[in-house]
């Protein structure tokens, strides 16, 4: 309990004429952000744009695909021809020069891994057959005790590189996607909650305070194509021909059985993890991929629904983990690049902020090769900068909702205000997701032109409240990213989409991601500051006191 002296001294704001009582404001935006893999970490331009995403947008984790891929050469059973008898090793050999490099810039920056543990190393695989254009190997081992010892020896060589105090606070997810069948695992449901159970065995030997989680399942669906032991694409033949996805039961995948199953063989679970994209692909009669994009509030519905399975489960103190989330799944989704995909993101983050421990966005840079590179400098990647470092809307959304304070003194469906619970300051996010949008998500396009049907969206949007108990004479800065200021890919797209810019246009772009509409308000006598705004379509609008 606070003393009388303490309550007295703590400020209250009047928003709109009234006091407000405060809640928290998990920044769920920032706890964790995604890449495309651990080899690409070793570039200078992704070091780069991580440091100054980090900066800008306050991240504590970041989590990649392939610790232990063959281009990391963490694992290794031979020495390649030439060397020793038939290039042969006695025992397998693990070295982490590589991994090193990409973890002591992580952790030197501020920042965490949260470590997904895969994929596997082409001579312990099973099969093979790789994913992705740098070839992942996606199946179980040949040998458990091989992985478990893979995985036993890096997360102790972690522990003497950075101590164990640092290593207790990442957090361990094995695998990824497994339900994808055969894209990111060749085995079966079992075999994947097998895999679980040697890896987290494993590491609680190390010791018991480390955290392990999973099953790193990949979107929810409304039917049963993933009941089974391997995904049956013709469980999903009515869902690709309902003609109001919507009205179905969507749940989450493999999360339930994932549960059951360790609880029945008193396995730990510290977190759960999923992702969530409001994007899904069925497959018709004829086996044609059917494109489904679901409502604005899916990720809301589907997180509140997975609280609910969690706290009812074995394990309702498990952290919820939602390890890659985006507007859609694809690496070539035009949405991206735009003002569309930063308004809904931000409307997401601010109504699902107390329903996950993070909702990590995929990915924070377009130096992404899972297709290969990507063609032209605006393509659809998931990034919030693009290969050149040119800062997208979504960049700008970012760094906007990290200014905000972590106590919710005003929550409304156009935005929220803030106090920073450590310096008392008032901050504030706003945005015009269309009103002719009605319930629907942005969806995808396979084009940069594709996408501009959106910005006939509207109308404009007033945002008008006023904030009391400010110091007078304190000024305050409105940044505005819209259609019009900072939305580089339509400028792009004005100079007739170039595929490769030359100098000057990388430049001049540069300068137009940045350029938002910037003006002051300054509080008057009064210590009531006016706000009163009109937003365009897709317009998001931070307010905060400048230094």
């Amino acid at each position: 309990m606070k003393n009388s002296e303490a309550m007295k001294s703590e400020p209250r704001y009047l928003i709109d004429g009234e006091p407000r009582d405060e809640s928290a404001l998990p920044h769920v935006w920032s706890r964790c952000v995604g890449a495309g893999r651990a080899n690409e970490a070793l570039r200078a331009d992704w070091q780069q744009q991580f440091a100054e995403a980090v900066a800008a947008c306050g991240f504590q984790y970041i989590r990649f695909h392939g610790v232990f891929h063959d281009d990391m050469f963490v694992y290794r059973e031979s020495y390649g021809s030439g060397f020793g008898e038939n290039g042969r090793l006695a025992s397998p050999v693990h070295t982490f020069s590589y991994v090193d490099k990409v973890f002591d810039f992580i952790v030197d920056s501020g920042v965490r891994p949260f470590v997904e543990l895969g994929f596997m190393p082409r001579e312990l695989a099973t099969v093979t057959e790789t994913v992705f254009w740098w070839g992942a190997h996606c199946s179980p081992p040949k040998d458990m005790a091989r992985w478990v010892e893979l995985v036993t020896r890096s997360v102790e060589h972690w522990i003497e590189r950075y101590g164990l105090d640092e290593v207790r606070e990442w957090r361990f997810e094995v695998w990824n996607e497994p339900n994808l069948v055969p894209h990111f695992w060749t085995g079966t449901k079992t075999e994947y909650f097998e895999l679980y159970e040697q890896t987290v065995r494993a590491i609680k030997k190390i010791d018991p305070a480390l955290k392990v989680g999973g099953p790193a399942t990949s979107v929810f669906v409304p039917d049963d194509r993933y009941k089974g032991e391997t995904e049956d694409r013709s469980a999903a033949l009515a869902t690709a021909a309902a003609t109001d996805v919507d009205a179905l039961d969507w749940r989450p995948v493999w999360i339930e059985d994932f549960i059951a199953w360790c609880a029945e063989r008193e396995l730990p679970i510290d977190f759960i993890s999923t992702h969530t994209y409001p994007t899904d692909f069925a497959y018709g009669a004829n086996g044609e991929a059917v494109h489904i994009t679901r409502y604005a509030d899916a990720t809301f519905d589907d997180l509140t629904l997975l609280r609910e399975l969690v706290r009812n489960s074995a394990y309702p103190d498990a952290e919820i983990h939602i390890t890659e989330w985006s507007t859609s799944p694809s690496a070539r989704d035009f949405i991206h690049d735009t003002p569309f995909a930063a308004t809904s993101i931000t409307r997401s983050y601010l109504k699902c902020a107390t329903l996950a421990d993070s909702i990590a966005y995929w990915t924070f840079t377009d130096v992404f090769e899972e297709g290969g590179a990507g063609m032209g400098p605006f393509h659809g990647g998931f990034g919030l900068v693009n290969e050149g470092g040119i800062h997208k809307p979504t960049f700008h959304a970012f760094t906007m909702l990290e200014r905000l304070g972590d106590r919710l003194l005003l929550a409304t469906p156009d935005g929220v205000v803030t106090r920073d619970s450590r310096t008392s300051a008032v901050s504030a996010v706003f945005f015009n997701y269309p009103e002719d949008m009605g319930v629907k998500g942005v969806g995808s396009a396979n084009s940069y032109p594709a996408t501009r049907a959106l910005a006939e969206m509207g109308p404009s949007r007033r945002i008008s409240h006023s904030i009391g108990g400010l110091e007078p004479g304190a000024t305050f800065l409105v940044e505005i990213m819209d259609w019009e200021h900072g939305n580089a890919a339509e400028a792009w797209y004005r100079l007739g989409s170039p595929l490769n810019l030359s100098r000057a246009q990388s430049e001049y772009l540069k300068g137009v991601a940045d350029s938002l509409l910037r003006f002051t308000l300054t509080v008057p006598d009064s210590g009531v500051l006016q706000v009163d705004v009109e937003l365009a379509p897709w317009a998001v609008m931070s307010l905060r006191q400048s230094d």
